[in-house]
């Protein structure tokens, strides 16, 4: 028997009603509402399974696309460098002078010229890049330094044999790469987002945590469960008194999109507007370490305001940052934007998280999951997190840093493996997706079938 309550989404407050609540003054991105109407067709299996999709993903899409790559503070020093495996594609990202300038950053391919050998495997920080096979040598700039018996190679000109770059660019502190010399300029593949973010200053936090797994699933399947809030009623129950996942607001824009989900206001799937409002505070304050008797609700007042007050204190507090003026919604709702093809930077202060999914090599059935905490802080920039990693067949709570999303992120994982398999498997072939909370998903596969078939 469904233990839950049937409803109509006019049920429902929306976003927008509960914005109007807000203590203070709203940032005028958050009062925009974009709904799409994008069609009822289903999704092939195939875009999730074939190895052939896969690869044309890497020469259609990958190779063309900006994408995240790593955080400016990640490498703050001269000779700091990461990096960052796309498929079979690896690129070196090196700090090779100080400050934020032109030139400061670089991206280079991550192969040696003279056999191919990769030429760093780790990040770290060195004054050269030092082949390991016969020590070719290339500068930070990516100029050719030294080669080994140099009277043998007659034929190599010094400049034509520098490291081949890769266009680099940053917003908001996160460094993006680009293989395509020919690509638009990062500001304009970012569409409206600079213009949003100028109320959201992401590049004014630090990494706080930095956790990355490997998912038992096709990337596309893994992302595909982090863009809508249609399976917390099922997936996550523990957390319908506090979490307005069918009140989530879906925005469509040209490529990318965003959702804003609610919380300190209870799923309509549990009762929603009548579930008692003292009850959603204890939940949400009890889940976020917060002692329930600490706060209390006045008589015919809601949790939102109480529970932004005290996300306000606490984050506040731990962040060193003033916080006071900040609104309801960036306190205690998930603001999550999504840049195609594979990034989501969070805006909101309540739920700072950024996401990342890419592939794992060339494996189809597996990718790596990127999440990161980005806090506040006052004074000098605290250093960042050094990178988690957990494999397969680990569970999420190998991050205890994580604290309790290390539960969530554990449940979404347990469905994705049966996803997985589920659609090898599957004589339909096809998947289908819900006209509104689902919107996001169908977008996404608009936009990467429009690049697919770009070069055809």
């Amino acid at each position: 028997m469904n233990e839950f309550v049937a409803f109509q989404r006019s049920d429902m407050e929306s976003v927008q009603e509960l914005l109007c609540q807000d203590t203070f003054p709203v940032p005028a991105p958050l009062l925009e509402h974009r709904p799409s109407t994008l069609g009822t067709h289903d999704v092939a299996t195939s875009a999730y399974t074939s190895q052939a999709i896969h690869d044309l993903e890497v020469e259609r899409v990958w190779k063309k696309v900006w994408q995240w790559a790593c955080r400016t503070e990640e490498i703050p020093n001269v000779g700091d460098h990461i990096i960052y495996d796309i498929a079979h594609l690896s690129v070196i990202v090196v700090r090779v002078a100080e400050g934020d300038g032109p030139g400061a950053i670089r991206a280079f391919h991550n192969v040696c010229l003279h056999r191919g050998t990769q030429l760093r495997v780790s990040d770290g920080n060195v004054p050269m890049f030092r082949c390991p096979f016969h020590g070719w040598t290339w500068n930070l700039d990516g100029s050719l330094n030294w080669i080994s018996c140099e009277w043998d190679f007659p034929h190599v000109d010094q400049e034509r044999f520098a490291l081949p770059q890769i266009r680099v660019d940053a917003w908001q502190g996160f460094v993006f790469v680009n293989f395509d010399a020919d690509c638009e300029p990062l500001d304009v593949y970012l569409e409206n987002l600079p213009e949003h973010f100028t109320h959201f200053p992401l590049e004014d936090r630090f990494i706080a945590i930095h956790v990355e797994r490997t998912m038992p699933a096709n990337w596309k399947v893994t992302m595909g469960a982090f863009i809508e809030a249609y399976h917390s009623v099922v997936t996550h129950p523990q957390i319908l008194p506090y979490t307005g996942d069918a009140n989530t607001q879906y925005d469509i824009y040209d490529r990318h999109s965003r959702m804003i989900t609610p919380f300190a206001v209870a799923s309509p799937h549990i009762g929603g507007r009548s579930y008692e409002q003292g009850e959603i505070l204890r939940t949400i304050l009890s889940y976020r370490g917060t002692d329930p008797e600490a706060f209390e609700l006045p008589e015919g007042g809601r949790a939102r305001p109480v529970a932004a007050a005290d996300a306000r204190r606490r984050i506040g507090a731990i962040a060193g940052a003033d916080l006071s003026n900040v609104c309801d919604s960036l306190m205690v709702d998930a603001v999550e934007y999504f840049v195609f093809p594979n990034f989501m930077p969070w805006a909101a202060y309540g739920s700072p998280i950024q996401y990342r999914f890419r592939p794992n090599g060339d494996d189809v059935n597996s990718c790596l999951m990127t999440v990161m905490m980005l806090m506040p802080f006052a004074g000098d920039r605290p250093p960042a997190a050094k990178v988690t990693k957990i494999p397969s067949n680990r569970p999420w709570s190998d991050a205890p840093e994580l604290g309790g999303l290390a539960a969530i992120f554990e449940q979404d994982t347990s469905n994705l493996h049966r996803v997985q398999k589920g659609l090898r498997a599957s004589p339909r072939k096809s998947v289908t997706l819900g006209d509104y909370q689902e919107a996001r998903i169908r977008h996404f596969h608009q936009n990467i079938d429009r690049y697919l078939a770009a070069g055809s």
